[in-house]
């Protein structure tokens, strides 16, 4: 029961974004039904997770597509609260670690609004190098664990897909700072990203906003040397840029290389080679700092941070830390179902196999409004499985041991040092739900909101597991 209850405490934080109270009781329920169901068969596997009457499916349907979640706010105070919940951000320089990523989920729905036909880059032979699907991108919040880190999701968008206006110029770039700038993060930050992020708009908006950049760049990258002072005033204007230096050539120039062990998590016993340069960069139109490393195994890269007063082996480790994104997106799609969403818009225009973006400035403003209402229910519903897993995560850092102690099943190995998984800790919320349900019904809101929704040829069943 204590599990609940901290797991309320912490939700409650999110009330301000909803217009009524009762929509905010339907909006934690489904985040609750999220973090125990069995299953993840999109809204139906809230309805068995929790027991509800059959006929609750509508209201479900409907509590998502609500007019009264006030959608930026939700995802604010989602992030605003991340922050004060876990006890022990990962910092570097007094500062927080976001993650940012893009993630493709395959829909095959030809009456899901913004499915386009995209492509896939990855080295794995399991992914198909196009799928129809939504293309999210994704920022993630960097905690400690126990000797390892989580990235605890913090907000989740669909920016491909839909063109509303033909003067609408912004690239995935722009829409992702709009993304980081509606969060509102309290502090400032390190934003580390992969290559694509290696940009001049993601630059701007984070420096402007006094945060930086840790990212990796391509191997075609050049910089430029600062301009040597003219001793006579010519015309036209002084030079912005130096002698031009391609950065891949760095690792050939002669002298040696620093040697260290490997800061990169899981990394033991290996030794790295790096070298370090301060060159301005284009994209940036500053000074910027870049380290080229020499992997054992993997290879060379070369990585780039906006913040000069990071050292190599900082820079490195931040990058290191850059795949826990790709951890969260596995939890998300395997354990929690974030973008397990099934719904369809009834009155939309079918969708053509491999078709592209969908242009809705020629269509009438009602259908305009109704792929809209829809988007947002997209969303909605992501941003409630964002939430169950932030929760998950809160309660295996912060309540280690009475999550082990409702756990109720069986590991091969129990390693002390890791914080438990978002799977342990939904197993754990499922064995504690019936004693919540049943011991405080009359006591507890949110419990008397479920129960009086639950079938009642289902109660005998919680009653047994009480």
């Amino acid at each position: 029961m204590e599990l609940w209850t901290l797991w309320w405490n912490a939700i409650t934080r999110l009330r301000p974004a909803f217009s009524y109270k009762a929509t905010f009781f339907w909006f934690a329920l489904i985040v609750a039904g999220i973090s125990v169901r069995r299953d993840l068969l999109g809204v139906t596997s809230i309805v068995r997770a929790l027991g509800l009457k059959p006929a609750l499916y509508s209201n479900l349907l409907h509590s998502i597509h609500s007019t009264a979640i006030d959608l930026d706010q939700l995802s604010s105070l989602w992030a605003r609260s991340a922050c004060e919940l876990f006890p022990d951000p990962v910092r570097f320089n007094e500062r927080l670690v976001l993650l940012g990523d893009g993630i493709k989920i395959a829909k095959q729905g030809r009456l899901m609004p913004a499915v386009k036909l995209l492509h896939q880059s990855s080295d794995s032979n399991t992914k198909a190098e196009y799928i129809m699907g939504h293309s999210h991108q994704a920022i993630s919040l960097l905690v400690n664990a126990g000797s390892s880190a989580f990235a605890v999701p913090l907000v989740s968008r669909i920016h491909e897909g839909i063109v509303t206006s033909n003067r609408d110029t912004r690239t995935q770039h722009d829409k992702m700072i709009s993304l980081l700038q509606s969060i509102d993060v309290p502090q400032s930050f390190y934003f580390v990203a992969d290559a694509f992020y290696a940009n001049q708009k993601i630059i701007k908006g984070l420096v402007d906003d006094g945060n930086h950049l840790v990212t990796r760049i391509k191997n075609n990258a050049v910089g430029y040397k600062i301009p040597k002072p003219c001793l006579r005033r010519k015309r036209g204007r002084p030079p912005k840029y130096g002698e031009r230096v391609p950065l891949a050539s760095i690792r050939h120039q002669p002298g040696p290389f620093h040697k260290a062990p490997s800061p990169v998590y899981g990394d033991h016993g290996i030794m790295i080679k790096y070298r370090t340069r301060d060159l301005l960069w284009k994209p940036a139109g500053r000074l910027v700092r870049f380290v080229i490393v020499e992997y054992p195994k993997r290879g060379h890269c070369l990585l780039m941070s906006t913040d000069l007063s990071l050292s190599a082996l900082e820079i490195i480790e931040l990058y290191g830390l850059r795949f826990k994104i790709e951890h969260g997106f596995k939890q998300a799609k395997g354990v929690i179902g974030t973008y397990g969403y099934h719904l369809w818009m009834q009155d939309m225009q079918p969708l053509r196999r491999r078709q592209g973006d969908q242009h809705l400035h020629k269509k009438p403003k009602v259908y305009r409004d109704n792929v809209h209402r829809k988007i947002k229910a997209y969303h909605v519903q992501v941003q409630a499985g964002i939430v169950a897993q932030g929760l998950m995560q809160y309660l295996s850092v912060t309540e280690e041991q009475r999550v082990w102690r409702s756990f109720g099943s069986w590991l091969r190995t129990i390693r002390v040092q890791v914080a438990p998984s978002e799977r342990v800790v939904g197993m754990s919320l499922r064995n504690a739900l019936p004693e919540f349900l049943l011991g405080s019904g009359e006591k507890h809101a949110l419990a008397k909101f479920i129960t009086d929704r639950q079938d009642t040829d289902l109660m005998a069943e919680f009653r047994l597991a009480a």
